[in-house]
């Protein structure tokens, strides 16, 4: 221990273990050697190794926004519940609540399929930068480079899976766009639910705990992938068998301890660590603040709702959970920016970053005017990008009449089979989980919010024909058009899919509404488009000026949905002044909960999860003292898209699965705050404990490979 605290002494910041979101393949010596010295023993060709047998073979992104690890030769997937959340809820119903009461199939047989949701495998990363770049002229203007990195960009897609139908490739941009690396993916589709725990375990703590330690949750769920006979990838079919991966994850039985290393391998979504100072406020007064109003006004409805009827709460519950979710992390996230002063720590870089470029100006010509113009570009955009941020979350992602009229606007009847028939299900799964009266209530909700948070400038065109025509009353504005549209159920999409020459769909209100918003929306963008080319040119010279600056030091690329690797240790922290928290909680503190929210509705147990855990036949899933282990925390840097990801020991072994970061450290896409930012997880022994004595499901960990 000694000789890694030495080691980590004389680092630069960004090579601390605990900070960087690390692509697998690309991994330099200097990282590899401070993984060694904190505790790894797995050499780089375990970790990734296209074609072999590797770690990363075991990491799969989870729909696409969350992700998983393979943990069995038959093709299970451990990934957390909030994850598994939206495939519970359309299998539940106020008959079979798998929300309230959990999920179990006690065979393969029973295990269910969900259509619209997939894995993705990686096959290989390759960087192909000096290919797209390379054919960018000097005197490209934005509009000029987008359009040829994107044509560059598509046939480099096209040739990494030609001859292959089952691939599908990705070019994404790295360093604000200086660097590009292409990922060629397999995906699988018949992916099915196997085992989900109630909600009062894997949503323990519910909104109040949501970003926080000490946490109590078992925020695990768990599916099978499916394949055809040649274990290929296939559409569902009661024919498919269980997919058998080149590697699974081994599981750990032996814990960890204060100073244990860990990592995690998954696909985190955004960050935003080389933003400028700028672009923290505008995120800070635009988008953040526009979730953070816009929401809370959004979910009071429908939380009421939920709250009265049960049909209510099943149908809304995962629209409800994503929407807090974020809610709640923006709200984190601007406490967090003032109160760990990011804005300054931005500007103090800004300002070295000038001493620098003077001490050196006929070379560094190129970065003299990046901050210059990223305050201008900045200044110029405030109050538009203010007004579509409110846009976005009152109208795109406001009312669902309006959701379902975009739907089928956009419809693309010439799709293939496969696409017609997924856009089909998503569409009709907005009606399936849409009540008309709360969505009235929302719409108005919208309507006024809107109106109140924007200048007048920013006013579509349909306020002044609710002034005109309805007197300024919203509710009867939104009355006539849910009486008026037949959008309102699926029998306006049937209309059109007939061809029903008696129903005109642009005349139809709610898709007029609609299209009067797209038209809105295209008039914001035009109007500060010189501005984004602005920002985005020299957000991307902000970052390139910085990494030469500062080219004595290993920089990780932000999270952009990629595979990454992040490691650190696991342990406590100290978030104020006399606060110690410790590195993991038990079932003690879920008694203690319950005692202390008695009435609160997020602490609330089924009775025979209480009863389980009060007979504390923990077995070899107990810790040296006898206790059950709930949940734990690491300085592993993650962000959204990492749950569900696998923490692993020095070994490879599966440890945990990571959910949630830490309140005090909310800013962390922006900057990664190393005495604060904490990765909190479910311990993988939990887990187990809860399929095999909660549901019985001894077949599930008898799969696994197990390490005493």
């Amino acid at each position: 221990m000694k000789k890694i605290l030495l080691l980590l002494a004389f680092l630069p910041l960004c090579l601390w273990g605990n900070e960087g979101m690390w692509l697998p393949c690309c991994l330099s010596k200097q990282t590899q050697q401070i993984m060694k010295e904190m505790g790894l023993e797995l050499s780089p060709s375990r970790l990734y190794n296209p074609g072999g047998a590797a770690l990363a073979n075991a990491v799969v992104s989870f729909g696409g926004f969350c992700s998983g690890v393979v943990v069995s030769a038959d093709g299970l997937v451990f990934t957390n519940h909030h994850c598994g959340f939206d495939a519970i809820q359309q299998h539940s119903s106020v008959e079979h609540d798998y929300l309230r009461d959990g999920f179990v199939a006690d065979s393969l047989s029973r295990e269910l399929p969900n259509p619209d949701l997939f894995v993705s495998f990686l096959v290989r990363t390759e960087n192909v930068t000096d290919r797209i770049v390379k054919a960018i002229p000097l005197s490209a203007d934005e509009t000029g480079r987008e359009l040829i990195v994107d044509s560059i960009s598509t046939l480099i897609t096209q040739e990494a899976v030609q001859g292959d139908s089952l691939l599908h490739a990705e070019v994404s941009a790295f360093y604000a766009g200086n660097e590009y690396y292409l990922s060629v993916y397999k995906d699988y589709y018949d992916v099915r639910l196997v085992f989900a725990p109630p909600s009062s375990v894997g949503k323990f703590g519910g909104d109040t705990d949501n970003w926080v330690w000490p946490r109590h949750t078992g925020d695990f769920s768990v599916f099978r992938i499916y394949a055809d006979k040649e274990n290929e990838p296939a559409a569902y079919s009661p024919d498919n068998v269980p997919y058998h991966p080149d590697y699974f994850a081994p599981v750990s039985l032996g814990g960890y301890e204060q100073g244990s290393f860990c990592m995690t391998m998954g696909y985190p979504g955004t960050t935003s660590r080389y933003l400028s100072s700028f672009g923290v406020e505008e995120r800070m007064n635009a988008d953040n603040a526009a979730m953070i109003n816009v929401r809370a006004i959004k979910q009071v409805i429908w939380k009421d709702a939920m709250n009265k009827h049960d049909d209510i709460r099943i149908k809304y519950a995962s629209k409800y959970a994503q929407s807090a979710n974020y809610w709640k992390n923006s709200i984190g996230m601007n406490e967090a920016i003032k109160e760990l002063k990011v804005i300054e720590k931005k500007r103090k870089l800004e300002k070295q970053l000038q001493e620098w470029i003077r001490r050196n100006p006929e070379e560094r010509s190129k970065y003299a005017q990046v901050l210059t113009e990223l305050e201008l570009g900045y200044r110029n955009r405030r109050k538009t990008a203010r007004a579509m941020a409110y846009f976005s979350e009152a109208f795109a992602n406001g009312p669902e009449l309006i959701t379902a009229a975009l739907s089928v606007l956009n419809f693309d009847f010439e799709a293939e089979e496969s696409d017609l028939e997924r856009n089909m299900r998503r569409l009709l799964d907005i009606y399936v989980n849409m009540d008309l009266e709360i969505d009235k209530r929302v719409f108005v909700a919208m309507l006024k919010e809107y109106a109140a948070e924007v200048d007048a400038e920013f006013l579509p065109d349909v306020y002044p024909v609710i002034k005109k025509k309805f007197k300024g009353d919203y509710q009867a504005f939104v009355d006539d058009m849910y009486e008026r549209s037949e959008l309102g159920t699926p029998r306006g999409f049937e209309r059109v899919v007939k061809a029903d020459t008696t129903y005109v769909l642009f005349e139809d209100p709610a898709a007029s509404f609609a299209i009067d918003m797209l038209v809105k929306f295209y008039e914001f963008n035009q109007s500060v488009s010189e501005a984004n080319s602005k920002i985005e040119q020299n957000e991307r010279l902000l970052n390139e000026a910085v990494r030469e600056m500062e080219a004595d030091k290993d920089f990780y690329p932000d999270a952009n949905s990629t595979m990454r690797l992040s490691f650190g240790m696991v342990g406590g922290y100290s978030p104020g002044d006399a606060i110690e928290y410790t590195y993991y909680t038990t079932t003690k503190g879920i008694f203690d909960k319950i005692r202390q929210y008695k009435g609160d509705t997020d602490f609330e147990v089924l009775p025979s999860v209480v009863e389980l855990l009060q007979r504390r036949d923990f077995g070899r899933y107990a810790t040296k003292e006898g206790d059950m282990n709930v949940c734990f925390i690491s300085d592993n840097d993650i962000t959204g898209g990492n749950s569900g990801s696998g923490m692993f020991n020095g070994k490879g072994e599966l440890i945990g699965l990571a959910f949630d970061g830490n309140w005090e450290a909310m800013s962390g896409d922006i900057v990664f705050e190393p005495k604060l930012q904490r990765c909190i997880g479910v311990d993988i022994r939990y887990v187990l404990y809860m399929i095999e004595k909660y549901g019985k499901a001894s077949r599930l960990v008898d799969e696994l490979k197990l390490v005493e």
